[in-house]
């Protein structure tokens, strides 16, 4: 499981975000948690509309200060500033988790809609599309600040893919530690919720595209079934649910009216991060929820 945490900062309040659920994980997981600011090249003088660090010694003196706010108690903190200026930001966040062996990278996003593919458009989607480590993403609250987390409820949305199947040990490993209800859920489109090309193409014979939607509902039902007793005779709390509508908003919505703590997402590093960002029911979810979101690359060794 995870052992060492990489919390990048980049000294505004809105990235502190990220620190509620960092200080959670390093705490139940015992890990080591790495603060770490990059000195970006010509930095700006703000940053969200906030304050930004502009120089090395600033950024250690800042770093050093939420070590003491958020960190007491945790055993091993550590911060650490790259001085080197740099360009690229998430190259160098890539760069150094890949050096001293982080295994989870804890970021937070600073809203949803427009203002999320802002930020996911810049350094924290090329850290999740740069290297093959878990992100956990997060978001701040109403007001702008660290919100109160906790893992006592976690979905794993699952398509036909098995391939993503390859995620649940990392999604077991968290709820066991967490003692969290794990909900699995896969959700068939209905006849009238096809996208629209596939819709075009099912027009022909409505009533047949509609009979195999609900075959294909009726087969995942019985797959997560097995999935479910596998996990229950492992000692883990779980539930399955098929879920039938447009699959981002049905588990948006389901994540909502279920107050999920944490919603885990396989992805498929590099390839699948490029469809993650054009479309895909992923996007779709970072799009319309605010629940705090697992990214786990289903390549990462961590998850084989």
């Amino acid at each position: 499981m995870f052992k060492h945490i990489l919390v990048p900062m980049d000294g505004s309040k809105l990235a502190e975000a990220a620190l509620p659920a960092a200080r959670f994980m390093a705490e139940k997981l015992q890990a080591q948690v790495t603060l770490f600011h990059v000195v970006e090249k010509d930095a700006p003088s703000q940053v969200h509309g906030q304050k930004h660090l502009t120089g090395p010694e600033e950024a250690q003196a800042y770093l050093q200060e939420v070590a003491h706010t958020w960190f007491q108690g945790i055993p091993k903190v550590e911060c650490h500033v790259h001085e080197t200026e740099t360009e690229l930001v998430s190259d160098s966040i890539v760069a150094h988790a890949a050096e001293l062996g982080h295994d989870l990278v804890v970021m937070c996003s600073h809203g949803r809609g427009k203002a999320f593919h802002l930020l996911f458009g810049s350094i924290a989607q090329k850290v999740i599309a740069g290297g093959t480590l878990p992100v956990l993403i997060t978001h701040p609250d109403e007001h702008g600040e660290p919100p109160p987390f906790c893992c006592c409820q976690i979905l794993l949305p699952l398509d036909t893919d098995p391939e993503h199947e390859k995620g649940l040990s990392v999604v077991k490993s968290v709820a066991r530690i967490c003692n969290a209800d794990l909900h699995i859920t896969t959700v068939i489109p209905t006849y009238e919720s096809l996208p629209p090309d596939e819709k075009v193409s099912a027009r022909t014979l409505p009533a047949t595209a509609a009979r195999m939607l609900d075959l294909e509902a009726r087969d995942a039902s019985e797959h997560l079934d097995g999935v479910v007793r596998d996990l229950v005779a492992e000692g883990i709390h779980a539930s399955a649910h098929v879920l039938r509508g447009a699959p981002a908003e049905t588990i948006a919505r389901a994540a909502e009216e279920a107050k999920i703590d944490l919603m885990v997402l396989p992805t498929h590093g590099k390839t699948g991060m490029a469809a993650f960002w054009t479309g895909s029911v992923a996007h779709g979810i970072c799009s319309r929820s605010k629940c705090p979101l697992l990214l786990v690359p289903i390549s990462d060794p961590t998850v084989s």
